[in-house]
């Protein structure tokens, strides 16, 4: 930690009370918004920036009166005064090493989830259904908004692949370690012999980007409109209202067909589409810095698991924090908290180390 850049951030908040408090900021909302949450980012630093100089100016006076009185009781008061000071110094550095941790800039954004059945046939896709149950069950524990923006249901009533959106406040910075190829070992609904099976499930997690941060040319969209169809390719719809939305610079395509409107469709194609394309922007802004990144889903295959579900054992282990908890069913109940709280916390460890 550098005073420079703690000054330097001083002065950045002074910065923006000063334009909080301009009348014309209250007149541009989108700069309103991204100053509130700058202000919001920056004042418990610059709080306890400000509490850690008091404590230094209150250490250097105490160690003044200590060097200048003879009183063996006076020098044990303060002696005992500066060890106090000190050890609130150290705990409020500690305090300020954490807040200084930069933000992930996606926190506090809603979530684009999709599920999709990977490696193990019809088996896969109803894992992929316990798993989009599992995160439903979590977004009402939480008391967020779980929305399916389009489904393909599978013969058996599984999921080939489901978009969701989660809302909440909370919802990026508890979900996005959900990103990853998802393992189960279980017998199947369909294995008469009682053999244990093991397939997987890829769950891909992005934010939901507002219309203003994506700039999407018009020109650059291929739109095809066809009639929705249900399992088996059976017509549903009378109407040509679903809606192909193929970005011509990147080849990305989103489909949606739940609604009845084609318009709807497309709103809802549009906002997958502008999440897919600003995961696509950072993955390049990333490449640009040398950073290496690994695909969220990789090739979904079953040995690249970030999470193993076991039913036989009710076990679910986290192979990336190597926790193993014996309660699978609370877990699919939406119990997740444990597993979140604790990538969270290794998340966080991790950045401090590197600070």
């Amino acid at each position: 930690m550098v005073d420079a850049d703690l000054s330097g951030l001083e002065a950045e908040f002074n910065e923006v009370e000063r334009e909080l408090a301009l009348p014309e900021t209250a007149l541009n909302p989108t700069k309103l918004k991204e100053l509130s949450r700058r202000h919001k980012e920056l004042s418990p630093i610059v709080n306890t920036y400000h509490l850690l100089q008091a404590a230094q100016e209150d250490l250097s006076t105490a160690k003044e009166l200590y060097l200048e009185t003879n009183d063996p009781l006076e020098r044990e008061e303060l002696r005992q005064e500066i060890d106090s000071i000190e050890q609130k110094i150290e705990s409020l550095k500690t305090e300020l090493a954490a807040l200084m941790v930069p933000k992930d800039p996606n926190d506090g954004r809603n979530v684009i989830m999709t599920i999709r059945g990977a490696e193990g046939g019809e088996e896969a896709n109803l894992f992929a259904k316990d798993l989009f149950d599992m995160y439903q069950k979590f977004a009402e524990r939480h008391n967020w908004g779980f929305e399916v923006l389009s489904a393909q249901v599978s013969e058996k009533g599984g999921f080939g692949e489901v978009v969701i959106l989660i809302s909440g406040a909370d919802a990026w910075r508890r979900l996005k370690h959900e990103a990853g190829p998802h393992r189960v070992q279980r017998v199947p609904v369909t294995e008469a012999s009682g053999r244990i099976h093991t397939s997987s499930a890829t769950v891909t997690v992005l934010p939901e980007i507002e219309e203003v941060e994506i700039d999407i040319n018009p020109n650059d969209l291929k739109i095809d409109v066809y009639r929705s169809t249900g399992p088996g390719g059976q017509s549903v719809n009378t109407t040509d209202s679903a809606v192909r939305i193929t970005h011509i610079p990147t080849g990305i395509v989103v489909s949606m067909q739940d609604e009845r409107s084609q318009i709807q469709n497309r709103a809802r194609a549009m906002q997958v589409l502008r999440a897919r394309l600003y995961d696509l922007k950072r993955q390049e802004q990333e490449q640009e810095l040398a950073k290496t990144r690994k695909s969220q889903v990789k090739s979904g295959g079953r040995s690249e698991k970030i999470r193993t579900y076991n039913f036989k054992e009710n076990r679910v282990t986290d192979h990336r924090i190597n926790l193993t908890l014996y309660k699978l069913d609370r877990v699919l109940a939406g119990e997740l908290d444990e597993i979140s709280d604790a990538l969270v916390a290794h998340e966080k460890a991790e950045q401090l180390v590197n600070l």
